[in-house]
């Protein structure tokens, strides 16, 4: 019999919904388990536990939800193993890049283990004759999160941690593709000391996203996931009178200077190119080399290194990647190679029927590079979200700020050089919202903030850090005077000024 993942409202599961959706083994490429979509009805159930828990939540003092999250912290670590192999056995990425997806999420909990510090308003005395000027920040209410299959405990942290911590109640509708681990994660929460109600889990498609955009009492929206669904959302969202934060697609390119070190870059793009598959927002799948030399020298180490990579099973602890995340989705990375080979560019190395001796049924895909690819073609321009790395040749350093600027994503880029002044220059001049300078993945720490430029993201604050905390309170400024006496109501008329 298939397991059944129900929602996770008030701290408890509830099982609710007859519409299901299959949850894959993508190593076999067969049913596992079959997750329940709900309803509006469903959503109103955990709204209803939202709002009988927030108001005592918002009052609890900072330090005691900080507390909340040191406990919560300490048992994601201790239960490290069980959530990585859980995610692993649902997407597909290697047990060791499960892990990572899990501490990156986990570093967010630490900022929020700070709250008390990081809530923390201005005041200034003086500001008039007896007048004192103070700020705080308040919580919202209700959050919600849309979160995407490829980072299943990572994006989930980073919204809710930020969103509870600064005193709201929050609402996670995950993947359908791989909902468990968000499940995992509330019931540590509860386990944490976190009153129930304060952190549901939903299950649905289109149906309950749409519920979450129209609801009266969610007051903020965060979405990570395609393009299209992020302006979808955004729209929505807002023109229901909702905070939104919504991060789409990306085209991240990998500017290689003439003087750079091919062997680290080449290390560098075996990881950030195919790691996981390629599936993250964050990879480096367009290598741009400046100059033919570079790129013919760059081509030559790439093939081998690349040829070199193990696609296995997720649980096999010597792969670089495992499979890709659905059977369709298999098929449409596929689709891209031979539109990129249709549409002219060089293909170098092959992924396609790539098969594993007895996970024939898995959905695998094996690394593919393509060279000579050109701006105007419509591979460069998608994101192909799998193992396929596509060089494109600037024929100098103005083309190459170029490349990245003008594309229609923005989300991260990166250079390679020894040139402080190239990498200086390049930072300043290009239109892209994340830039690494020798380093490939340049996903902020968790301090900093995340967010991605153009059609990388829609709403102007970034996820986590300080741009977080902003997105998930709302500031309150008090003007106060406390008189020491004179006529009452002097000057009560006019505008108070404090010069």
């Amino acid at each position: 019999m298939l397991r059944s993942i129900d929602h996770f409202i008030g701290g408890s599961t509830f099982a609710s919904g007859e519409r299901q959706g299959d949850v894959f083994d993508p190593n076999q490429g067969q049913v596992q388990a079959r997750v329940r979509f709900g309803t509006a009805s469903d959503l109103q159930k955990a709204v209803d536990a939202a709002k009988a828990a927030q108001p005592e939540w918002a009052a609890t003092n900072p330090q005691r939800r900080a507390r909340v999250m040191f406990k919560f912290k300490e048992l994601v670590e201790r239960n490290m193993d069980e959530l990585a192999h859980l995610l692993s056995s649902e997407h597909g990425k290697v047990v060791a890049d499960a892990r990572g997806d899990v501490q990156r999420g986990l570093e967010v909990i630490e900022y929020c283990c700070g709250i008390p510090q990081a809530l923390k308003g201005e005041y200034t005395v003086g500001a008039g004759p007896g007048i004192d000027v103070y700020s705080m920040r308040q919580p919202l209410g209700i959050g919600a999160g849309i979160t995407p299959f490829n980072f299943p405990a990572m994006i989930p942290m980073w919204m809710f941690g930020m969103a509870i911590a600064c005193g709201n109640a929050f609402i996670v509708k995950p993947s359908e593709r791989d909902p468990s681990v968000p499940i995992r994660l509330a019931e540590l929460m509860t386990e944490a000391g976190l009153p129930d109600g304060i952190l549901n889990v939903v299950h649905g498609d289109k149906e309950m996203v749409d519920a979450i955009l129209d609801h009266p009492d969610i007051a903020a929206i965060s979405f990570v996931g395609s393009s299209d669904i992020a302006q979808y959302i955004y729209s929505r969202g807002t023109a229901n009178g909702k905070r939104v934060q919504a991060f789409g697609g990306a085209k991240n390119h990998g500017i290689v200077m003439p003087d750079a070190d091919l062997d680290q870059v080449v290390n560098d793009l075996a990881g950030a190119a195919f790691g996981s598959a390629g599936e993250r927002c964050m990879a480096l799948p367009v290598v741009v080399p400046v100059g033919d030399d570079t790129a013919d020298a760059l081509r030559k180490k790439l093939i081998p290194a690349i040829e070199g990579l193990r696609v296995g099973v997720s649980t096999d602890p010597e792969a670089h990647y495992g499979p890709v995340v659905s059977k369709a989705h298999k098929q449409r990375i596929e689709t891209y190679i031979q539109m990129g080979i249709d549409e002219g560019a060089e293909l170098v190395v092959d992924g396609r029927g790539f098969t594993l001796q007895g996970h024939e049924e898995g959905f695998f895909i094996g690394p593919t590079l393509f060279d000579h690819v050109k701006p105007g073609m419509k591979t460069y321009k998608d994101e192909i979200f799998g193992p396929v790395l596509q060089m494109v040749r600037a024929a100098d350093f103005d083309e190459a700020v170029k490349l990245p600027s003008e594309h229609e994503y923005g989300n991260g880029v990166a250079i390679f050089t020894r040139n402080g002044h190239a990498a200086r220059e390049f930072t300043a001049r290009v239109n892209v919202g994340m830039v690494g300078i020798n380093v490939p993945i340049p996903v902020p720490v968790s301090y900093h903030s995340f967010g991605g430029w153009k059609r990388s993201g829609f709403g102007d604050i970034g996820q986590y850090g300080q741009e977080g905390l902003r997105f998930w309170t709302k500031n309150k400024v008090v003007t106060q005077r406390w008189p020491d006496g004179g006529p009452h109501g002097e000057n009560a008329f006019n505008i108070p000024t404090f010069g």
